[in-house]
This record gives structure tokens, sequence and C-alpha cells, in this order.
């Protein structure tokens, strides 16, 4: 090969090369960057009181849940983050979930312990126990869950990278799958598996008589 034929081989590797890094940035990218000071606009208000009131509240049995959204508190429009609010009764769990666009960061605010952990793309998991004042990571799309441990309520805050970060309920989504595909999966029967199916509910905050937890004094 002439030197000419190098030449374009080497370009053409790098132009792949190039190709690969931005695409390698995009797919890595969480939201897009802001391009003006605040996306929201200069009348829009950079405060938000009492979300537990004001937020995207839900109450379930297994506590409170109270989330900001660009609807509620336009001022994060751009920002590339959001925060949520979480109140669990004795025993209640905020179920496996993921959440596809963004990491998550929890603050304990009051109550105790909380039990954390997620779960790998190798399978294995990784729990702790948490109280006031302390901090659990979870990375971006993995599944993860928290549950109270503790005889009162337990509040946390968790901050989001993304405003709109997605919450994937694992069991949601499992029993979404058609039976013969998840019979086979989990290796029982679909008649069994629908007795499952039956007696779930996609709330994400939740408690069960049926759990066995026994709250810690």
């Amino acid at each position: 090969m002439g030197s000419k034929g190098h030449h374009s081989s080497m370009m053409i590797l790098w132009v792949m090369f190039l190709a690969f890094l931005i695409m390698s940035m995009i797919v890595k990218a969480a939201d897009p960057d802001p391009l003006v000071d605040f996306p929201a606009g200069p009348g829009a208000p950079f405060t938000f009181h009492d979300i537990t009131a004001n937020g995207v509240v839900t109450q379930t049995s297994g506590g409170t849940r109270a989330a900001l959204s660009t609807e509620v508190f336009p001022a994060t429009i751009g920002e590339g983050i959001t925060s949520v609010k979480f109140i669990l009764v004795p025993c209640g769990v905020n179920v496996p979930h993921t959440h596809p666009r963004a990491t998550e960061l929890l603050n304990v605010v009051s109550g105790g312990p909380l039990l954390v952990g997620w779960v790998n793309t190798s399978g294995v998991l990784q729990t702790d126990r948490l109280f006031a004042g302390d901090v659990a990571l979870f990375p971006r799309g993995l599944l993860h869950f928290e549950q109270n441990l503790g005889n009162t309520n337990l509040t946390f805050i968790s901050a989001l990278n993304s405003q709109n970060p997605g919450v994937l309920n694992a069991g949601q989504a499992l029993f979404a799958i058609p039976n013969p595909v998840l019979a086979t999966a989990l290796n029982i029967p679909i008649p069994i598996l629908q007795i499952f199916k039956n007696g779930f509910s996609p709330a994400l905050l939740q408690t069960s008589p049926l759990s066995g937890c026994i709250p810690l004094a």
C-alpha cells in the first residue's frame, strides 16, 4: 500500500475514533447543559415552599412521596436536577426500582435505621443501614430500594441529576412480560405465576403483613 493509501486509512480510523468519542459523550451525558443563565426565565420563582404539601404527592400504605417536577417548579427546567422527599412508615418499603436517566444521592433526615441496597450488573447486592445525617448513592440505572426498619416514621430526601430521571418499578416491569416468557425465566408454572400477578400492587411505597418485618425499638 502506498503512502497515500496509508494516510487515507489513518484518516478513516481517526474519523471513526472521533465519532466513537462523540457518541460515548452523548450516551454518558445526562441532561443537556443550559445555554442561558436561568432557562426557566427571569420571572420564574427560584424557591419552592413545602414540597410535602405542594409537590407531586402520592400516599400509599408505605408512606408519602413528594416530588418536584418542571410543572410545579419550573425553575428546574434545563438545570438537570430534581428532588424527592419520602416519609416511610415503620416497615415501609420504597420497592426495588431504577432511574434510567439519573444517579440518586439520598440523605436521611430523621428516623432510622433505613435499610438501603442496590444490585450491580454482576447481580451482586450491596446493603447498609443508615441513620439521620447519613448519605447513600445509587448509580444511574441500577436496581435499588429502601426500607424503614425503625418503629417511627423515617424521612429522607433524594437529589437526582436529571429534571426527569424516570422511575421503573422492577415488579411492574417484570409482570409486564408475557406469562410464557416469565414462567420460563423464573422456572415456575404459569398458574402459580398468575397468583403472584393477581396480588401485585404497582405502588412504589408499600407495607405488607407477609414481609415478616418487625420494627426495631
